[in-house]
This record gives structure tokens, C-alpha cells and sequence, in this order.
């Protein structure tokens, strides 16, 4: 509802059904000057039955060529990990899920993230290393495929 009232620029969120409150479906448009600008990437965001205690999962449904979206689609940022201190020491507890993040605060990091990738910590393996080697030759290539694929797919 929260959304609905005061939508932010970028995506748009709501649920895969209305008679499941867990799943929600969002729009994200790359945002401008990225190499994503453009695009139009489905992903699902799906909620524990204790959140917001504990942080959702979110998946693109969308095909994208980041180094923070492993290859089956699921998004790994800082903002999704579970609360508490990382055991292999790379995040701080507050940069980890907190209770007060909501969607709009989970839309803005993964737009954040699109435009700025982690490269120290990936998800996609291969993309980071593309996007640390080769930054405007095949990793900028397989974005502009993806993009242009997501602009096929995107009202289907």
C-alpha cells in the first residue's frame, strides 16, 4: 500500500497472488547510465514467514549478467544476508539485513548494486572477472544481449 501511495522511480512491486502476502514480483528499469539502462528485469522476492526479522530472498526471473547475480538468478548483496556478524569477516552487522529494511530500501540497493557492482565479493564468478578485465569488451557485451532480451520479454 505503502508503495502504491508513494511509488519511487526505478521499479515497480506487488504480489504474484493476492492470496500470498510471501511472494511479490518487481519491475526494474536498468537504471540510467549504467550499462543496464534500458533494460527491464522480472525478479521475485519472496519473504519468510518471520520476516521482518529475517531477510527475503530475491531472484531475478529476468537472464542478467552481473557479478553479484549468480547464474541461477539470485541476488547476492550485503543488504539480503542474514542479520548478525559475518562469519568470514567481509561485512559489518549493519550493512546486513536490519528489521527496518522494507522494499523500497531493498529496491534502491539492488538498483545501487546494478549501477555499482561489488566486484571483492561475487556472486557470478565469471561476470566479476569480466567486469574487472574487460569492463567495455565481452562483460559490457553480454549486458547489452541481456538488456536487449529483457526489453523482448518483459510484458510477457
Amino acid at each position: 500500500a505503502e508503495l502504491n501511495k508513494n511509488p519511487v522511480e526505478g521499479f515497480s512491486a506487488g504480489l504474484i497472488d493476492d492470496n500470498d502476502l510471501y511472494r511479490w514480483e518487481v519491475l526494474i528499469i536498468g537504471p540510467p547510465d549504467t550499462l543496464y539502462e534500458g533494460g527491464v528485469f522480472k525478479a521475485h522476492l519472496t519473504f519468510p514467514r518471520d520476516y521482518p526479522l529475517r531477510p527475503p530472498k530475491m531472484k531475478f526471473i529476468t537472464e542478467i549478467w552481473h557479478p553479484n547475480v549468480d547464474k541461477n538468478g539470485d541476488v547476492c548483496i550485503s543488504i539480503l544476508h542474514e542479520p548478525g556478524e559475518d562469519k568470514y569477516g567481509y561485512e559489518k552487522p549493519e550493512e546486513r539485513w536490519l528489521p527496518i529494511h522494507t522494499v523500497e530500501t531493498i529496491m534502491i540497493s539492488v538498483i545501487s548494486m546494478l549501477a555499482d557492482p561489488n566486484g571483492d565479493s561475487p556472486a557470478n564468478v565469471d561476470a566479476a572477472k569480466e567486469w574487472r578485465e574487460d569492463r567495455n569488451g565481452e562483460f559490457k557485451r553480454k549486458v547489452a544481449r541481456c538488456v536487449r532480451k529483457s526489453q523482448e520479454t518483459a510484458f510477457e
